[in-house]
């Protein structure tokens, strides 16, 4: 375990030990350096933002973070400032244009932050909406806003260092939304520094790491595992901004090969956008041999996905072995499971028809109405994962899906001042038991022979008839059965009709297609192969401009908030399909 009892005292070492040490590069392309710090620079600048800091607000006190995408050095300092400082860094994403002021004081009002700390670029764009805005809060309009990076070093000096316990609380870490409004997560020095020794062991980490990662910063993953790990481990980090991937994806691979970089990964999507785009001038002269742990996790890891990559990457230095397909959640810090790095992925290929009613059965690859569930590893450390009926609250058999529960040392103390959230999430307990309590996650699976298989989201799963159907396989199935479907950008959902749950689907049209839509082909596609695969019967169809559906600042797809816009007419269609009272298809073709 960790020879430190909180994070300050972790950067300190470092900035003793490892002085001149490079602790992180960012990067304007897969090669282009911008800016870098030294752990002795971090240390500096961390000081002397925490003597601001100490000087505006008291210990305790929540300042809430919020730094461009192209300011990732910034956002390090000011969340290491904020730890030195005693202050509970609460983390965000940078609002949209012209939405700044709402989703600024709606984080404020969540987390009771009393500071925010920023650029003076951004700082500049709220100050002439606060203005020009009669309608902002007063709270907000007088609330202090420190711009980081105009702050004098010469401040490290007035730093006054504070106690801090392995339970102070470091940061709230909010959830992506994905499945209902962001709840902010209580994290403590000690979950970090246990979830980074289980990082270290899950992958395999050593000295010899290098880590390059594009994930946004304010995200659990980007933090915990781009910025934190490297960190712990007292190794270097090249970090670019997620804005690179979405324009440029082959910069990550770049990255990856022109620093040697052993660990990098994201989302399944990323791996799937590499696969599109790649032509052999883009993999003419990447050396990916050095890539020890692809991990991918944060939505469902798809193994045709695995396949496909290893598939196209093989020449360029890529070992299958490399992708490390895991588990985790801000509840629990981030890691929950994972495999053992150098072995290839497990994938299990069961029925489907007997999926969708919680049963396990594992068939033949070969054999129709298969799924294809890829393993995310084992638990690590003290960690203690268990499978669990939601509604008897009893231990599930190793052939039965449930909902994932989860004990161990890097869970997150609750949601911020959510005590009802709290307690449903926080604190199950088995029937008949009084304690340990286990973390909830709302995610199905199931385990056998210690690996742990996710089904999919127990808030989003639909019942159909008495039988249990869940959104990403009837995803997948739509964005197979047309090529004018885009990958990874379509939801399933269910609405209630007349008392009754109906299927809902709402997903991305390719661009190139978009001038040339064949609808009523489309809609017999989606229609019939769903029918097929899942014998369910679809309700609506909604096709979506490319670009439009909603998403989590991560890439996950927001069900919730698609069935939400569905219902309000608020998507951003081109085509719509919908069954009438007498089932008859009627149309609806939107200009484009």
């Amino acid at each position: 375990m960790s020879q430190f009892s909180h994070l300050v005292e972790l950067l300190q070492h470092r900035a003793i030990a490892q002085p001149h040490d490079i602790a992180y590069k960012f990067l304007s392309n897969g090669t282009t350096e911008v800016g870098s710090l030294t752990y002795q620079e971090l240390d500096r600048r961390a000081k002397a933002i925490a003597s601001r800091l100490q000087s505006v607000v008291k210990p305790g006190a929540r300042a809430l973070l919020v730094y461009p995408y192209h300011e990732g050095l910034e956002f390090i300092a000011a969340f290491m400032g904020c730890l030195y400082a005693r202050v509970i860094a609460v983390t965000k994403s940078t609002p949209r244009r012209g939405k700044a002021i709402a989703e600024l004081t709606e984080r404020v009002k969540l987390s009771g932050a009393s500071v925010l700390l920023t650029t003076q670029e951004f700082l500049d764009i709220v100050e002439t909406e606060v203005a020009k805005n009669n309608k902002i809060p007063g709270k907000f309009k007088f609330f202090p806003r420190l711009a980081t990076d105009r702050v004098d070093l010469s401040l490290e000096n007035d730093w006054q260092s504070l106690k801090i316990e392995p339970d102070t609380i470091a940061f709230l870490q909010y959830t992506s939304g994905s499945t209902g409004t962001p709840k902010g997560v209580i994290v403590t020095h000690q979950n970090i520094l246990h979830n980074e020794e289980t990082i270290r062991q899950g992958f395999n980490h050593d000295q010899s790491t290098i880590v390059v990662g594009w994930l946004p910063m304010f995200h659990d993953m980007g933090l915990i595992g781009n910025i934190l790990q490297p960190l712990y481990l007292g190794t270097p980090s090249i970090l670019m901004s997620p804005v690179s991937l979405a324009q440029q994806p082959f910069e990550w691979l770049k990255a990856i090969s022109h620093y040697r970089a052993t660990t990098s990964g994201g989302p399944n999507f990323a791996y799937d956008l590499l696969c599109l785009k790649a032509t052999p001038e883009k993999l003419a002269g990447l050396d990916l041999s050095n890539w020890k742990v692809a991990f991918s996790g944060a939505e469902t890891v798809r193994g045709e996905t695995i396949n496909r990559f290893s598939h196209i990457f093989a020449n360029c230095g890529f070992n299958k072995s490399a992708f490390y397909p895991c588990y985790g959640m801000a509840e629990a810090t981030l890691f929950i499971t994972g495999g053992l790095q150098h072995e290839n992925p497990i994938i299990k290929y069961v029925d489907g028809a007997a999926l969708e009613k919680n049963q396990v059965v594992e068939i033949s690859s070969e054999r129709t109405g298969n799924k294809a569930i890829v393993g995310c590893g084992r638990k690590w450390l003290d960690t203690e994962v268990i499978i669990v009926n939601p509604e008897t609250l009893i231990p599930c058999k190793p052939d039965e899906v449930g909902e994932i529960w989860v004990l161990g040392s890097g869970i997150g103390k609750g949601y911020w001042e959510q005590k009802q959230e709290t307690k449903d999430t926080f604190q199950g307990l088995l029937k008949g038991t009084q304690s340990p309590e286990y973390l909830r996650t709302g995610d199905l699976g199931f385990l056998q022979n210690g690996e742990l298989y996710i089904t999919g989201r127990l808030k989003e799963v639909m019942l159909f008839w008495s039988r249990y159907c869940y959104p990403q396989h009837v995803e997948e199935t739509v964005q197979k059965c047309h090529p004018a479907l885009r990958k990874n950008a379509g939801a399933a959902f269910a609405i209630d009709q007349d008392g009754a749950e109906r299927l809902v689907i709402v997903q991305e049209v390719e661009r190139s297609h978009l001038r040339s839509l064949n609808f009523e082909e489309i809609v017999t596609a989606i229609c019939q192969s769903v029918g097929e695969a899942h014998e369910v019967e679809v309700y609506a169809i909604a096709l979506l401009k490319t670009g439009s559906i909603p998403k989590t600042s991560s890439g996950k797809i927001q069900r919730r908030g698609c069935s939400k816009k569905f219902l309000e007419g608020d998507l951003n269609i081109v085509a719509q399909w919908q069954q009438d009272q007498e089932d008859k298809a009627v149309t609806e073709m939107v200009t484009l």
